[in-house]
């Protein structure tokens, strides 16, 4: 295991989210969220590219039936709904509206989310404004074309995934007034969440719970934002280990590399003095020991 994180690319993303290891080009995929950007760093080469997004974009899923394309079809939670994106590689980029979304109240985008391990995405609603601490957000579920609310109540929804065998749930509320993560008993047939128990309880612990993904073993690893960490959590809840990197902000982790041993992890580029952590927006690769899972692609 090594634990010092490298930089992969020196992103400076105001808000670097849902990293994606695209197995079939490998490359990573992954988002600037203010910036509206959809960005791609190739393994082979060193080399990054982005394209602009209409919207801002909370997360994305590799969709099915796009192998041959230049850089894939990407299921996109945006502001309004869900969109397929189709990066070109003369820099050009296709939206297609997929499903709108009616939110409770202006000021709302879409947030953290991913597939289930049948291929379904569910991602979570919130309000931009954190500070006004609305429970307005909800988790939804894609379905034929249509999104299909699940569960309601959430201020930032986030640290979505799912167990190896897929029927555990993982569900985030980061907001500082919530940090708590809960596990879902998940109903394979419905892509439906069940019984709901508190996994996590990250009050006491440095760190607010942020993006997360889960390795081969099930172990549970969650971004420590605002603390710099990366943590994993055993099945049964218990902190098993903190891996640093140099920015306060990291935001979003995922498993990628062609042997899927490599934990990469996005983060956050605030405003004011950043002497302290020039690398900040920055994408950093670990080496943990252990190895991720394949990620579904996305059924449309």
């Amino acid at each position: 295991m090594n634990a010092t994180a490298e930089l992969l690319i020196d992103a400076r993303n105001g808000v670097g989210e849902s990293p994606v290891w695209d197995a079939q080009r490998q490359c990573l995929f992954w988002v600037d969220i203010p910036g509206r950007a959809l960005w791609c760093w190739n393994a082979a080469s060193g080399q990054s590219r982005q394209w602009p997004t209409p919207e801002m974009t909370g997360c994305i899923a590799l969709a099915v039936g796009c192998e041959t394309t230049s850089h894939g079809c990407w299921v996109a939670a945006m502001e309004t709904g869900v969109a397929v994106l189709t990066p070109h590689a003369d820099g050009s980029l296709t939206h297609e509206a997929l499903a709108s979304v009616r939110h409770p109240q202006d000021g709302m985008r879409f947030n953290d989310g991913r597939c289930d391990r049948q291929g379904r995405l569910r991602a979570g609603t919130m309000v931009m404004d954190m500070s006004l601490a609305a429970a307005a957000g909800s988790l939804y579920a894609l379905e034929g074309g249509q999104l299909r609310a699940l569960q309601g109540g959430f201020i930032t929804p986030n640290g979505m995934a799912f167990s190896p065998d897929g029927k555990t749930m993982y569900l985030s509320d980061s907001h500082p007034d919530v940090q708590t993560v809960w596990a879902f008993d998940y109903d394979t047939d419905t892509g439906t969440p069940g019984k709901q128990r508190v996994f996590i309880d990250m009050k006491p612990l440095p760190g607010r719970p942020d993006g997360a993904a889960v390795d081969e073993d099930g172990g549970y690893w969650i971004c420590g934002n605002d603390a710099g960490l990366v943590h994993r959590f055993t099945p049964d809840g218990r902190l098993d280990r903190s891996l640093a990197v140099p920015v306060k902000k990291p935001a979003m982790c995922a498993f990628g590399g062609s042997g899927l041993d490599t934990l990469v992890v996005t983060s956050i580029r605030p405003g004011g003095d950043l002497s302290d952590q020039p690398l900040a927006g920055g994408v950093f690769a670990l080496r943990p020991g252990v190895r991720g899972l394949d990620e579904p692609r996305c059924v449309v």
